[in-house]
């Protein structure tokens, strides 16, 4: 199976905050000029603390470029759905 996500993106799960600061910081530190963090519901506030202590403390040149959000339909296993909220900060150097 391919793997479709483009390498610059970020997704944000459980593990703790500095994992994903260090993978931002690494992409950015391996050339790339932007660098996507993607998140969905309670993760969202994470991603807006990786965009902060990156931006603020290991690429002090990162700027934010774009904030999108966005209301994805979920599906449960018993065919109900329900709504998760998503953003997107868009980091670029």
């Amino acid at each position: 199976m391919a793997d479709d996500k483009p390498d610059n993106t970020v997704y944000i799960g459980k593990k703790p905050t500095m994992n994903y600061v260090l993978a931002v910081a690494t992409q950015f530190n391996s050339g790339s000029a932007d660098v996507t963090i993607k998140a969905r519901g309670k993760s969202i506030s994470k991603a807006v603390d990786v965009a902060e202590i990156v931006r603020n403390r290991f690429v002090q040149e990162a700027k934010v470029d774009d904030i999108q959000i966005t209301t994805e339909v979920l599906e449960n296993d018993d065919g109900k759905s329900s709504n998760v909220s998503s953003i997107e900060i868009f980091l670029k150097k």
